[in-house]
């Protein structure tokens, strides 16, 4: 499965990243403590033991030249390539960055917990020959916000050859949710209960911004604070989670109605799962 002159896998974190939001344009380059939310959420990132890199994918687009100049002025690796088919963007940065699996991480999800990284990416080393996919994403338990998805290098090529409709492109794995006979799919559920459609820690609107520079202002200094951190907070300044709680529950799924043969009402359904966390 790896290249001959390597005894452990190349596991690389890819994080995808442009300026271009319609609804929050340039919030991964927007300020907290004087620090780009990119750069907060990398940090983040890097604290999962079990990855051996992290990369930041963008577009070729001139506006991300931006996002380009952050990371190298912070030595953080870059790929450019596609705006709209993530799915390529993935695999030829995969492929040259020679990755043997491939985590996918948005970088509207600042608040990504590394011991969650771990724990999925566990799922896979712990079960080697077991599954091509794991994830805390399908069906996703954890809050809106956490997500971390990874497939075997193989796998993606296959999607990247195979998927043709537009979603399958812009998301990277729904071909491969959706074709659970061919893979094999592994996820991690959250044991304090379906958070998904309650708690909404991604960035996407202004009032998202609003909930995630209130949480890193309230551990200011520390990048190592967890999930369960983070809900101690709320349970203690639950004016925090108001900012943001009238999105609670709005996710791209609702784009594509009808298109998702493995994505329905029993996504936000409290079902077991293989392995909980």
């Amino acid at each position: 499965m790896f290249s001959e002159e390597k005894m452990m896998p190349n596991i690389i974190v890819f994080v995808q990243a442009r300026i271009g939001s319609t609804r929050l344009r340039g919030k991964v380059l927007k300020k907290i403590a004087g620090r780009e939310v990119l750069l907060h959420q990398l940090g983040r990132i890097r604290q999962a033991k079990t990855i051996s890199q992290v990369v930041v994918i963008t577009s070729l687009n001139s506006e991300n030249d931006q996002i380009e100049m952050v990371c190298e002025k912070n030595s953080i690796p870059v790929y450019r390539g596609s705006e709209t088919d993530l799915l390529d963007r993935h695999y030829m940065a995969a492929k040259l960055f020679k990755a043997d699996f491939v985590v996918k991480i948005p970088s509207d999800c600042p608040l990504t917990d590394p011991r969650i990284i771990d724990s999925v990416i566990g799922l896979w080393q712990d079960n080697q020959g077991l599954y091509d996919y794991v994830s805390n994403y399908h069906p996703p338990t954890f809050p809106d916000g956490l997500d971390v998805e990874g497939c075997t290098f193989s796998v993606l090529e296959t999607a990247w050859r195979e998927a043709r409709k537009l979603h399958e492109r812009e998301h990277t794995f729904p071909f491969i949710w959706d074709n659970p006979a061919r893979f094999r799919i592994g996820n991690l559920k959250n044991s304090r209960g379906n958070m998904f459609m309650t708690h909404r820690w991604t960035l996407d609107y202004p009032e998202d911004f609003q909930f995630v520079q209130a949480v890193f202002e309230y551990f200011s200094g520390r990048v190592d604070f967890s999930f369960d951190d983070v809900l101690g907070l709320l349970d203690e300044r639950p004016d925090i989670a108001e900012l943001n709680k009238k999105y609670n529950g709005v996710n791209w799924y609702r784009n594509v109605p009808g298109e998702l043969k493995t994505v329905g009402e029993e996504l936000y359904e409290d079902e077991p799962s293989l392995k909980q966390l």
